[in-house]
């Protein structure tokens, strides 16, 4: 799965490497093989709803509830849910952001696995896993397809088991 992520030197800005996987998202046999796996790392852990973060998180969190046979729940970005809502804020590398939930998308009790593409300095999955416990939910991992693990994301998550498929 590796050879089909493309690398992106100086984007979005000078010194950056952007890890793009579009390539892999469009190779059928690599995309069931990243959904499987993701979803196998967490298939023990008794699932119920895979929570996705905008907006690659939904290309790879709706199939893997569906290999799961869990339900969906979309995490997005500030103003984009149409019901009431639970909102985080969270720090960027240069000011701050915001995600929401609807408030009645996890349940008191409820087995969470949060997934996204990539796991970089952390704040978007600490939020996300925030946005769950403040919920009631009980976050029993995060799986991501990448991991930059010179960034250092996991140090903000805790003792959430994070699950990656490929780590640069």
């Amino acid at each position: 799965m590796e050879h089909l992520i493309r690398a992106i030197e100086d984007y979005p800005t000078p010194g950056v490497t952007f890890r793009d996987i579009t390539p892999l998202l469009g190779n059928g046999p690599a995309f069931h093989e990243a959904i499987t796996g993701l979803a196998d790392r967490f298939r023990s852990v008794g699932v119920e709803r895979v929570v996705g973060v905008e907006a690659r998180g939904f290309i790879l969190g709706a199939p893997v509830a569906v290999e799961l046979g869990a339900g969906f729940v979309p995490v997005r970005k500030a103003g984009k849910l149409p019901w009431a809502v639970a909102r985080e804020e969270y720090e960027l590398e240069y000011g701050t952001d915001k995600l929401e939930i609807h408030r009645d998308a996890v349940h008191p009790g409820e087995r969470i696995l949060v997934v996204d593409d990539v796991l970089a300095t952390g704040g978007t999955a600490a939020a996300t896993c925030r946005l769950v416990t403040g919920l009631g939910g009980v976050v029993v991992g995060l799986g991501v397809l990448l991991e930059l693990a010179f960034l250092d994301g996991r140090h903000k998550l805790g003792d959430v088991p994070v699950q990656s498929l490929i780590t640069y």
